[in-house]
């Protein structure tokens, strides 16, 4: 992690918040977590997308962010993804699920919108 930069942030639309609730069944005390993964592009990474699965447990999380009692996390394995960026994540009606934009910490913009599908979902929650 950069010394003197920002810390990466997670911010969750709430309609993004109550898919969550709903589809993926998340109690108070559970959580989220996100992640890198190979194929794909964002608006700020070529050949990698934006996962996330189901994790109330993580390994060594450097982002957590809580909402009604939910955890959404970034473990320290996965903070290269998302290091020097916000991370905007809205419910897309299209795919069903999480939309992600991301802005660079700095306040220089970015463009477009790339999703990640539920089915994409990496599922051990431990695996940093």
């Amino acid at each position: 992690m950069a010394g003197n930069a920002p810390l990466s942030k997670l911010n969750l639309s709430p309609r993004i918040i109550q898919w969550f609730k709903e589809e993926m069944h998340l109690q108070p005390g559970q959580g989220i977590k996100f992640f890198g993964k190979v194929y794909g592009e964002t608006n700020a990474h070529t050949g990698f997308s934006a996962g996330m699965a189901r994790c109330d447990h993580p390994n060594k999380p450097v982002i957590d962010t809580e909402v009604d009692g939910l955890h959404f996390y970034v473990q320290a394995a996965d903070y290269w993804f998302f290091e020097g960026l916000d991370a905007q994540i809205d419910y897309d009606e299209g795919i069903d699920g999480p939309s992600y934009y991301f802005t660079p910490n700095d306040g220089s913009k970015l463009d477009t919108v790339a999703s990640a599908s539920v089915k994409n979902q990496h599922t051990d929650c431990n695996y940093n």
